[in-house]
């Protein structure tokens, strides 16, 4: 491995952009790897990261669950779209949700806590404590310029439901739910502290942030081999494209003395797609110059009323799943799409490099669920749960199926926290906490 001088990992592209200066954060280059490339030439080990990934109302287990165990699990026609990243998933099923109330959704997202919600009064509640991804990120201290990222898809959050627990996935407490950012440009200026002048919204005056960085990349490119050069290029060249992407998706205008609205319904169909993948290369992006090492996506909310308008639909997903059997097939297909989603972030993760021969999906888990095993029921019990990456070598290779037989899902979140913390034993209160962790997903 060739390198003409040890490269700080908290190396930053500089520049100035309408006068502010800016930064642009690198991936994980040779320069900055000891010899053997796995791990930073100061002895630290490549950064591990944590995600965890929502959409509401459930799947149809009959069309989810698979009947082979280990890890010869076969794709049913719900898993079918992680085909290009099986490897690196672990499915679990049958997992008894111990929330201790039922108000419908909300008891679901107990299988990101391990807290029984609180505050609850008809449709509303809050959540009952941190979430497994604020546990995780309170370890990890500031470590990184961001603590953790939280991105949401669909703006068409439930109407019905009041409280914290459904419009927000990430919670440090009871009273600090962490507001999903629905604008990818905003994430994008976030990540990369841009200035865009708020009097030209248009951005006419929108500078590439690249462009700014130009002067600074060539200087770094002289202390570079020949394949962190062509590693930087292709970062950059990835950058660019992101750029243009988000550029492309519509604006979206705050006016000013709108209602207190959090989330304000669009008109019209939503870009679900292009804004899901956006998203999932911004994290990307983030994970991969430790920008942050937790994030969150709140791909569509519980009990929400997104229509998938890109499946010819023109009811939201939520009302079909309580048109069962009637609308089994738009239901079937509407998993499928939000798994197509999921999908393209776990293979994002795993194109995008990391280490002299890994990928950030190797030094990442990614937990992800719903609100419910099934939407017409609500039910909670068998409510599915999908471990993704390798966690650095923590996670079993490859991915596996493990049925729960009723067994608490919070020991999957147990499992989840001590990859960061072998010494962590509990997680949750009263009947969802865990104290066992499900060591069957970790690598012996």
């Amino acid at each position: 491995m060739m390198k003409s001088k040890y490269l700080n990992r908290r190396t930053l592209l500089k520049g100035m952009l309408g006068g502010v200066g800016v930064a642009v954060a690198l991936p994980t280059l040779e320069a900055m790897l000891n010899s053997h490339g796995e791990a930073l030439a100061d002895g630290s080990k490549i950064p591990l990261r944590f995600m965890t990934y929502f959409f509401g109302n459930g799947f149809i287990l009959s069309k989810f669950v698979p009947q082979t165990e280990g890890s010869t699990y076969e794709l049913t026609e719900q898993l079918a779209p992680l085909a290009n990243v099986k490897e690196y998933v672990s499915v679990m099923t049958g997992f008894d949700n111990r929330c201790e109330k039922l108000i419908t959704h909300h008891e679901g997202m107990t299988i990101f806590n391990g807290h029984t919600m609180v505050n609850v009064s008809g449709l509303s509640s809050k959540a009952g404590g941190p979430t497994v991804d604020q546990v995780i990120s309170s370890k990890l201290g500031n470590v990184t310029a961001i603590p953790s990222v939280h991105v949401g898809v669909s703006r068409r959050l439930s109407i019905q439901d009041g409280g914290t627990t459904m419009h927000y996935l990430s919670h440090k407490s009871t009273n600090e739910p962490q507001p999903p950012q629905f604008n990818p440009q905003e994430v994008w200026n976030s990540l990369f502290n841009a200035f865009t002048p708020p009097q030209d919204p248009a951005g006419p005056l929108r500078i590439s942030v690249l462009d700014a960085v130009r002067d600074n990349t060539a200087a770094l490119k002289k202390r570079l081999g020949v394949k962190d050069q062509e590693r930087l290029d292709a970062h950059l060249t990835g950058l660019s494209e992101l750029e243009t992407k988000i550029k492309a998706l519509p604006p979206v205008c705050i006016k000013p003395n709108m209602p207190t609205e959090t989330n304000p319904e669009v008109a019209g169909p939503e870009n679900f797609i292009s804004t899901a993948e956006a998203m999932s290369d911004l994290i990307a992006y983030a994970f991969a110059c430790d920008v942050t090492r937790v994030a969150s996506c709140l791909l569509v909310g519980g009990a929400a009323e997104t229509v998938f308008s890109d499946l010819g639909e023109n009811t939201s997903h939520h009302n079909n799943t309580h048109n069962y059997p009637g609308a089994a097939s738009d239901i079937n297909a509407g998993v499928i799409y939000q798994m197509q989603r999921f999908a393209y972030l776990l293979e994002k993760l795993k194109a995008t490099p990391d280490g002299a021969n890994g990928n950030v999906l190797d030094n990442t888990i990614v937990y992800m669920s719903s609100d419910c095993a099934e939407g017409w029921s609500h039910t909670v019990k068998a409510q599915p749960v999908i471990v993704a990456g390798r966690g650095g070598g923590y996670l079993t290779h490859p991915g596996i199926h493990v049925k729960g037989d009723g067994r608490n899902p919070s020991d999957i979140l147990l499992a989840c926290v001590q990859a960061f913390d072998p010494l962590h034993t509990s997680i949750g209160s009263g009947d969802p906490m865990s104290t066992n962790p499900l060591t069957t997903i970790v690598a012996g």
